[in-house]
């Protein structure tokens, strides 16, 4: 009879030590699809297809997984935005600042980058597919098994930032 009261004891402190310690912790929401463009929004997973974000400052956003094919970014600074495995098919990216950014697995198949800065991002298997990198700036990007097949890096700042990639440099920097 003792030991059952002891069991019994020891399963109530464990009980109210977990409810503190559950009570304490922060939470996390959830990403909210509709919230505004605004610095360190959290839209992962959420599908942006087709949306305006134009002009936006997106600094340190949430966005794996999320969807933004065909959207407009243009001239929109993600600066450390967290883009891992996001899709931006097809997107308006011209100008924007993606400097320090992780876009480890995203695709940017037919995206529009020209003259956007991807300066110290991580690209790390990231898909540029027929996409238009004319005059970006890849200066200190890391782009372990980025796949840049048929992409326009005409005029892009290689990754050494000081090789301008010429005319014609088709699916890699000459």
């Amino acid at each position: 009879m003792v030991v059952r009261v002891q069991s019994l004891r020891s399963i109530t402190v464990v009980g109210l030590f977990t409810a503190v310690v559950m009570m304490l912790a922060p939470s996390h929401a959830l990403a909210d699809c509709s919230d505004p463009a605004g610095p360190g929004v959290d839209w992962q997973r959420c599908s942006q297809d087709n949306r305006d974000f134009s002009d936006s400052d997106l600094t340190a956003a949430r966005m794996q997984g999320a969807n933004f094919t065909r959207a407009d970014l243009s001239s929109s600074v993600m600066v450390k935005a967290d883009g891992r495995r996001a899709r931006f098919v097809t997107a308006n990216v011209q100008g924007s600042d993606l400097s320090e950014a992780d876009l480890t697995g995203a695709d940017f198949t037919r995206a529009d980058l020209s003259g956007a800065s991807l300066k110290g991002a991580t690209l790390r298997g990231t898909r540029f597919f027929r996409a238009n990198l004319r005059d970006a700036d890849l200066s200190g990007a890391i782009l372990d098994r980025a796949d840049f097949l048929n992409a326009d890096l005409t005029g892009a700042l290689w990754t050494d930032g000081k090789t301008r990639c010429r005319e014609g440099s088709i699916s890699r920097c000459h």
